[in-house]
């Protein structure tokens, strides 16, 4: 009998754990041993300066086990296609013509990589470059964005032919033609940088993404999209074994490797699914640190020209260092934008139902 979709695919997402999670502690020896580690910046919370040193880089641990797992499917896929293939998979219970992975997974995968070697890049010059604790120079580093972005879209649209937006409540997709390719493109870099933001505290970033990830699996399943599903529940796996290094007090930092690959990705997966206006629902929190940053700028740019001398609107951004300020611990922070991550979830996954 043909494998069904949801039992396949919490499998997946197992054994995308115990690939992760088995192979973390190398990981983070490894990077001790070239000495990757994370440059905390001195103007951000006192408290955080106890975390000089430690490991990042950590995207790697997420990343791999998607990428081998992905990369499986898609052969398992192929051998389907010969009699000796066949065979083969229906030993382990699957049918020919039944769907283990979509050659359109090759697309958010394609992105992760991509970012990923990116953010890699990024976090290898803020350890060792000329701008140590700082990086890639931000134009560098937004040029290398915008022109996967720009890839990515562009084989959305004419490869994959997706060109429209789902409105709540609103049984047609509305055609936006051309214009998918500029909104695309603004979505893979605007989600990249949010998440890229958030990751600012222990558990942050890893717990929120999967629950975003979480929730876009549930939606691809919701309409049929089962390589989706499988795709986004590999990803959560891997999130949560990265979470058992990642939880507070860190032993590891996903760093610019896994935030910029993980924002991009989500916003192709959100793209893929159509779903994509449900995106600041499903990411309120990335969105609200985001936003809290360029307010910041805003604010304090439109109050210096006015008086002559820059205010904040915040303690401090991103959002979650302005909570700290105020005297929440930060696990406090982690666990309450955790839970406000869940909600914006639910809320997203009932609109995609209306």
């Amino acid at each position: 009998m043909a494998a069904a979709p949801m039992p396949f695919t919490l499998t997946l997402g197992t054994v995308s754990f115990f690939l992760a999670v088995i192979w973390g502690r190398p990981l983070i020896n490894l990077l001790r041993r070239l000495r990757i580690g994370k440059q905390i910046r001195l103007d951000g919370p006192s408290s955080h300066q106890a975390k000089m040193g430690t490991p990042t880089m950590g995207g790697l641990m997420i990343l791999v086990p998607v990428f081998v797992i992905t990369v499986v499917l898609n052969f398992a896929n192929f051998l389907s296609g010969f009699a000796a293939g066949r065979a083969f998979l229906a030993y382990f219970g699957f049918e020919h013509g039944s769907t283990l992975i979509g050659k359109s997974i090759l697309v958010p995968l394609g992105v992760m990589v991509g970012f990923g070697l990116l953010g890699a890049f990024d976090d290898l010059a803020g350890v060792r470059g000329r701008h140590q604790g700082i990086g890639l120079l931000a134009r560098y580093k937004f040029a290398g964005q915008a022109f996967i972005a720009l890839v990515t879209a562009l084989g959305l649209h004419f490869a994959l032919d997706l060109r429209s937006v789902a409105l709540p409540t609103v049984a047609q997709k509305i055609d936006i033609g051309l214009w998918y390719v500029p909104v695309a493109m603004f979505i893979i870099v605007g989600t990249s940088n949010a998440i890229n933001l958030t990751d600012g505290l222990d558990g942050l970033a890893g717990s929120t993404a999967a629950l975003a990830f979480a929730a876009y699996g549930i939606i691809a399943y919701l309409q049929g999209q089962y390589p989706l599903l499988a795709f986004c529940f590999t990803t959560v796996g891997a999130l949560l074994a990265f979470l058992w290094y990642n939880a507070y007090p860190a032993d590891l930092f996903m760093g610019d490797t896994g935030s910029l690959a993980l924002g991009a990705t989500l916003a192709v997966v959100a793209l893929l699914s159509g779903q994509w206006l449900l995106l600041p629902i499903v990411g309120f929190i990335f969105v609200a640190e985001a936003g809290s940053v360029i307010l910041q700028v805003v604010y304090f740019k439109l109050t210096k020209r006015r008086y002559g001398q820059g205010r904040r609107l915040f303690k401090m951004s991103p959002l979650h260092h302005h909570f700290e300020l105020l005297g929440w611990s930060e696990t406090q922070v982690t666990q309450r934008f955790w839970l406000v991550g869940i909600l914006a979830d639910m809320l997203g996954i009932a609109l995609a139902l209306l």
